[in-house]
């Protein structure tokens, strides 16, 4: 028995895979859909066809015979009967009743040359002492017992109707054959009345039967598969342009803009390539036209940023000799030496950030990577950080990784992202303490930086990471930015085949993860910290008031967000 389990699942899994292929079939293939669609119709119809024609055949066929043995049998007993007539005077002793009854017999021979069945009995009430008795002509095929009681019953009291009866003979080999055996009554003068019963085998009409229905039977599954070939021929005639047009379309959604369609004729299919081709076209010059323009876009920031580097470079040289003289000015003059200062700083990081989105656009970003420990560099991010939420009245908490969580990475980006993420949330956080937890996965390491601020609106949430836009723009940044500081931070994730992902309500706060997989090739890594925090729906229910929150959305930002909280 344990060596036949591996057998019987092996022969389910075979069983399962046969089942499953046409259930895909069906699911993906028109030109299957149809042609069996086609082929069970008209199998369908077919077969109806050929019950009806079948029964109709047999009734008429049974009916025509039915007719013609109804007809021997009434000539066979009228010659009988006049024969009997035109006998001897009426029989008074038993020789002559016997003479009598035996040229009844002989009539009924020659006359019943059809059949051999034959069978009569005397009608006790019609029939004097003399009559003889019951007289058959094939006892051991052709009995009594065969005769229904009804049928009988009829012929002996309706003397002028003929009455017939279905019955089955069973011959010498023991097979049985359909038969129809008609009654009437048949008189001797001065002796007495007979039942007489003739059966005519229908072996003709059994086998021409036969021969109808294997002959229709036949005609029909020609038929059927005649029409599955003729429709499997259309389809693949009909369809095999338009798996030319799904695999173009396919190629063209994929890059390919050189992909066109073979436009013969001019029927409907010829319309449609050209239509096509015209609509591929269109779109390809669109798409280059597009391509320029990014292409110039990108050039003309990348350009300008570069040019503007040596007049700021002078500029803040000049700056910086004015702010550190700034004590020596009348009160007026040294604030603008301060504001100059400031603004100068942000410009010179609004250059950088410009270059760096320039750089992505253009995709000729280049990460240099080594192995880093996410919690060394997260903590490393803190403590420089610390001043700054110390002045904003922030308390930074940093949970590091209990396990392994070396990664392959470009530790300056990853240092950038975290150092955004931080920045974002000692802004956002209204002096509420932020946690920065990191967490190690089997397949990925995370890191998630949560504040308990002011959260955003599920809105809001969905153009976080778009390029310069804020939630609301009357609020003054308290620690600089540029606006492109999340979509830089997007980049980078997505450039280490990770996620960046963000959960925030309202009145609760805002919970930002970064993911990095251990192993940038093997594609999708599920991170091992939930963007929502634990306590966030419970909170998110005292606020609605024991409801469900309506405000709390998570967004799962891979390859498409770009902006800023």
């Amino acid at each position: 028995m344990p060596l036949l389990r591996p057998r019987v699942r092996a022969i389910a899994r075979i069983a399962r895979r046969a089942l499953r292929r046409p259930v895909v079939a069906w699911r993906q293939s028109m030109r299957f859909r149809t042609i069996l669609l086609t082929t069970a119709t008209t199998t369908i119809a077919i077969l109806i066809a050929i019950v009806w024609a079948a029964l109709a055949i047999q009734t008429d066929l049974f009916d025509a015979r039915r007719q013609q043995v109804t007809e021997a049998t009434n000539r066979t007993i009228e010659f009988t009967q006049e024969s009997v007539a035109d006998a001897a005077p009426l029989a008074t002793d038993r020789a002559a009743v016997q003479a009598l009854r035996n040229t009844m017999l002989d009539n009924l021979k020659t006359a019943s040359s059809s059949t051999e069945f034959i069978l009569g009995f005397p009608i006790p009430e019609q029939s004097t002492d003399l009559a003889p008795s019951a007289f058959t002509l094939r006892p051991d095929l052709f009995g009594p017992e065969l005769l229904s009681d009804a049928l009988r019953e009829q012929v002996r009291t309706v003397s002028d109707t003929q009455w017939w009866q279905s019955i089955a003979l069973t011959l010498e080999d023991g097979s049985e054959i359909p038969a129809i055996v008609v009654g009437q009554q048949l008189e001797m003068p001065g002796v007495g009345v007979y039942e007489v019963y003739l059966a005519y085998p229908l072996v003709d009409v059994a086998d021409t039967l036969a021969f109808v229905q294997f002959t229709l039977w036949i005609t029909g599954v020609a038929l059927v598969i005649l029409v599955a070939g003729i429709m499997w021929l259309v389809m693949r005639a009909v369809t095999a342009p338009i798996v030319e047009v799904s695999a173009t379309s396919e190629r063209f959604a994929a890059g390919d803009l050189s992909a066109r369609l073979a436009a013969h004729g001019d029927d409907e299919l010829a319309t449609l390539a050209r239509s096509f081709n015209q609509m591929a076209d269109s779109i390809e010059s669109q798409i280059r036209e597009l391509a320029d323009l990014s292409l110039v876009q990108q050039r003309f920031v990348s350009d300008v940023s570069h040019e503007l580097r040596t007049p700021l470079t002078t500029i803040r040289l000049a700056a910086g000799v004015l702010y550190g003289e700034r004590g020596t000015f009348a009160p007026i003059a040294a604030r603008s030496a301060e504001l100059l200062h400031e603004q100068v700083s942000r410009f010179e990081e609004l250059l950088t950030d410009l270059l760096e989105i320039s750089r992505y656009d253009a995709g000729s970003v280049e990460l240099e990577r080594e192995d880093v420990g996410l919690s060394e560099l997260a903590v490393a991010v803190v403590d420089g950080m610390a001043e700054i939420a110390r002045q904003q009245g922030t308390d930074l908490r940093v949970r590091p990784a209990d396990g392994d969580d070396i990664v392959e990475m470009d530790a300056r980006r990853v240092r950038r992202v975290l150092r955004n993420l931080v920045g974002n949330a000692i802004e956002h956080g209204e002096g509420q303490p932020i946690d920065i937890t990191v967490v190690a996965g089997r397949d990925a390491v995370a890191v998630g930086v949560r504040d308990y601020g002011l959260g955003m609106r599920p809105e809001h949430v969905e153009r976080v990471f778009d390029r310069f836009w804020r939630a609301d723009p009357s609020r003054q940044r308290t620690l600089g930015g540029t606006g492109l500081g999340l979509s830089i931070a997007l980049g980078d994730a997505t450039l280490h085949g990770g996620t960046l992902e963000v959960w925030s309500h309202l009145g609760v706060g805002t919970h930002f993860v970064l993911t990095l997989p251990r192993d940038r090739d093997a594609g999708f890594a599920v991170s091992p910290i939930a963007v929502e925090p634990p306590e966030a729906l419970t909170v998110g229910d005292q606020l609605a008031g024991n409801g469900p929150s309506t405000e709390t959305l998570v967004v799962h930002h891979e390859n498409t967000r770009e902006g800023q909280e």
